[in-house]
């Protein structure tokens, strides 16, 4: 086909831009992170890290001097959506295949993978992954390997292969399930030779291979695959009367399933974080809905996924919660009454799966928790290590529903046996990548929420949370200033690891919204900073109640209002966790011209002790921060604030950050990065035990010393 000419396609994105494309001409590889950039932009296609693709290229042998055919491909660990250069594998094609001599057979597959750091063409490329040999042995140019959700359907139905054969007319072959590796290359390449002419292979319950001379034919070969199978489930789908057979319940309202889901996920976020702390995601999409308020739901939800990179992210099967959609979520006792025994069940089946399906070197068992939990009416909510995961394992979840819809209606679901679906789970060499990852970050899995934070030092202190791998909201009355600091931190730190709330922290309603947002975008929180405020520095004749009244509303009551919406969410999870109110050396020094500002303050400082004392018991801390001085854009120093102290010390507004400093014992101005740093120690788990103090970020003012 000439890609002059743009098809048309119902069921998949057609995305290749020919002028584009044309740009890149004569470069193979940046065709192949093109290629592959558009394949994973479509989530029909293949989710996040699903998938690889890959094409063979002439290179120059550095040893000998001589052309040898180079094989890029997505490297262990990539995302075809996201690739880059950086992300691929280059190894040469003659060494991988020359390994069919050491290959010993399926009992040492593993042994395999070593051998792929020897056939490395380019030292700076990714770590090949188990996928390589897939590619190796096939006889062509460009391949693409998917998880189309159209495709796994017909590989994951009962009678998946008479289906493509019917289908496609011989023009796709069929392998039956194998774990990836060595010997599954080897069958693709056996496949290939025994059926010349085929366009793609499918692979049973996994997915789909397609290929081609060149990127765009490749690409185009990809897409018309998954749309004729798109197409046949779709007409087969329009046949059927009863999806799932049938709606069992409806959906609740929109905003009721919003309120119900904000209420739960707390709850549910402290049993899943029995093991490790995890983050959390909540989606009713119109995919999840149709299924979890089917009849068919408990028949097919135990049965599990098919695709290996489903169930890797979403564990074997879900939970399903036997929760009413109109379930009490203020009756604490009754939903522990609920979810107790739901639990306990979940871990010791999941343990009985490991169990039964372990061998005498399986890695040890893993978080028994479920991923995935559906509230039949409501939604689905996702949890994991960190906001991106439990995202990514709804998307998967999501898809697998598709998988089951499709080969429902065109024959029925068949999910893979357990114990072909534990040996992927606990393969050693999964066990393998799970150990080289990272060491998390000290707030990894932790939420934290401060008030005031679209500048200033509620700013700086998100920030620093964030850098240490908490999921960060932003509030703030600004509604501008709120938006540029949410785009700056999405931009910084990824979009899953940011959500943003208006949140006036004198009305209660606003406070509760805004935990309600926070729950549903991750699942609770675990940190809540206090540290909107305002300031007003006048003398006492100049003082007027509406003054007096506004300081208190802000800083005394903003404080408690925040803090009782954080405990209720906090005692949910039962984990404890950290409210820190950010305050001032002024709740301990007398000064002049601040009758009511330094009053506030020492109201917000005994709040602190007041809630520590009676928290306690939850395992929350509480604990003050004391700042002093602190100029660096913070709102602070607007409405006069900054006229009045500078007169009251008869000084220069001017002069005020040398005042300050020089009045200090370290002779030393006061960033908000610095109260960033004493919110970190508080709440980073060195100070796991200490609650009711007050750590003085103030340079050293003697007159504030505690004791």
């Amino acid at each position: 086909m000439n890609d002059t000419i743009t098809p048309a396609f119902q069921h998949v994105s057609y995305l290749w831009d020919a002028d584009k494309a044309a740009q890149l001409e004569g470069d193979e590889v940046a065709l192949l992170i093109y290629r592959s950039n558009l394949l994973g932009a479509d989530l029909r296609l293949t989710n996040y890290g699903g998938g690889n693709t890959s094409c063979k290229t002439t290179g120059i042998d550095p040893v000998s001097g001589k052309s040898t055919e180079v094989m890029w491909v997505k490297g262990s660990g990539g995302d075809i959506g996201t690739l880059k250069k950086s992300g691929l594998a280059a190894l040469y094609v003659d060494r991988l295949r020359s390994l069919r001599q050491r290959y010993r057979g399926l009992q040492h597959e593993d042994e395999m993978v070593e051998l792929f750091n020897h056939c490395i063409y380019d030292l700076n490329s990714k770590a090949p992954s188990i996928d390589t040999p897939l590619h190796a042995f096939l006889p062509y140019k460009h391949i693409d390997h998917l998880h189309p959700d159209a495709a796994i359907a017909i590989a994951a139905a009962k009678d998946g292969k008479a289906i493509t054969e019917s289908l496609f007319g011989g023009r796709i072959g069929w392998v039956d399930w194998q774990r990836p590796g060595f010997d599954l290359g080897l069958r693709l390449k056996k496949c290939v030779d025994e059926n010349p002419g085929i366009v793609g292979i499918m692979l049973g319950s996994h997915g789909l291979f397609t290929w081609g001379d060149t990127a765009y034919s490749c690409y185009l070969n990809t897409l018309e695959v998954v749309e004729q199978c798109a197409s046949y489930i779709a007409g087969k789908s329009a046949e059927q009367k009863l999806v799932f057979g049938g709606q069992k319940l409806p959906a609740a309202e929109k905003e009721h399933r919003l309120r119900q889901a904000a209420a739960l996920a707390p709850y549910l976020r402290g049993y899943c974080s029995s093991q490790q702390p995890m983050v959390g995601h909540f989606t009713d999409a119109p995919e999840v809905l149709g299924f979890i308020n089917s009849q068919d739901l408990n028949r097919l939800a135990p049965m599990g996924t098919s695709c290996p990179d489903h169930f890797l992210r979403t564990k074997i099967s879900p939970l399903v919660l036997e929760f009413p959609p109109d379930q009490d979520m203020h009756d604490a006792a009754a939903i522990h009454a609920l979810l107790q025994p739901a639990f306990e069940s979940y871990r010791l089946q999941y343990a009985d799966y490991y169990n039964t399906h372990r061998h005498p070197d399986s890695p040890a068992i893993r978080d028994t928790n479920p991923v995935v939990i559906l509230y039949p009416g409501i939604g689905m909510f996702t949890f994991s290590k960190d906001k991106q995961t439990a995202r990514v394992a709804a998307e998967f979840y999501i898809n697998a529903i598709n998988v089951m819809r499709g080969a429902e209606a065109i024959s029925s679901y068949t999910s893979l046996p357990r114990q072909e679906a534990f040996d992927i789970e606990y393969w050693l060499l999964e066990e393998a990548k799970l150990q080289r990852m990272p060491k998390p970050k000290p707030l990894s899995g932790r939420i934290a929420l401060i008030t005031g934070s679209g500048g200033g030092i509620g700013k700086a202190i998100a920030r620093k949370m964030a850098e240490q791998g908490a999921c960060v909201v932003l509030t703030d009355v600004n509604e501008a200033r709120l938006n540029e600091a949410g785009e700056e931190f999405a931009l910084q730190f990824g979009r899953d690891a940011v959500h943003t709330a208006l949140l006036n922290v004198t009305d209660d309603q606003s406070a509760a919204a805004a935990l309600d947002a926070t729950a549903r975008a991750f699942g609770g929180v675990d940190i809540v900073v206090n540290n909107a405020g305002i300031s007003i520095s006048k003398s006492i004749a100049e003082h007027s109640l509406q003054d007096w009244d506004k300081l208190f509303d802000i800083l005394v009551k903003g404080q408690f209002i925040v803090s009782k919406a954080g405990v209720e969410v906090l005692r949910k999870q039962a984990m404890g966790g950290d409210i820190i109110n950010i305050v001032s050396k002024n709740a301990l020094v007398a000064g002049p011209n601040n009758a009511g500002y330094g009053s506030a303050k020492a109201a917000q400082a005994h709040l602190t002790r007041l809630l520590a004392a009676e928290l306690g018991g939850d395992r929350i801390r509480v604990n003050t921060v004391n700042p002093d001085a602190v100029i660096s854009d913070s709102n602070i120093w607007a409405g006069g604030w900054a006229e009045g102290r500078a007169k009251a010390y008869g000084i220069t507004v001017d002069e005020l950050p040398q005042y300050y400093a020089k009045r200090t014992l370290l002779n030393a101005i006061i960033l908000p990065e610095d109260i960033a740093n004493a919110c970190f120690v508080l709440a980073g788990g060195m100070l796991n035990k200490s609650t009711g103090n007050t750590i003085n970020v103030d340079g050293g003012v003697a007159a504030a010393f505690l004791r």
